[in-house]
């Protein structure tokens, strides 16, 4: 199964996808410039061979829905999240935000 739905993060709104496979469960929030996502993001993949495409991103690892994504803080995040302000350790709906 997969689900879309709005969320209004401080009168913003970003689309939050959950995405249900055998034995996982992909989620993620985004913006229109990046994203969330949960610990199946490999951000070393985007830093290094997609470098080119200066992706906007982070990685939260132990999320179970799209609520804990946005108050889960993030594990890693890319090298263009972090010319924003977007560090690890940061709460996901903060680092949405910035996006």
């Amino acid at each position: 199964m997969m689900e879309a739905k709005p969320i209004v993060i401080e009168g913003r709104t970003v689309m939050g996808y959950t995405v249900e496979l055998p034995k996982t469960t992909l989620i993620a929030i985004a913006t229109d410039r990046g994203y969330i996502m949960c610990g199946a993001l490999d951000v070393a993949l985007l830093n290094e061979r997609l470098k080119e495409r200066q992706i906007i991103a982070g990685r939260a690892t132990g999320v179970r829905s799209l609520a804990d994504l946005l108050e889960a803080p993030l594990e890693s995040v890319t090298h263009e999240a972090e010319k924003l302000g977007i560090v690890p350790g940061m709460k996901g709906r903060d680092a949405l935000l910035r996006m």
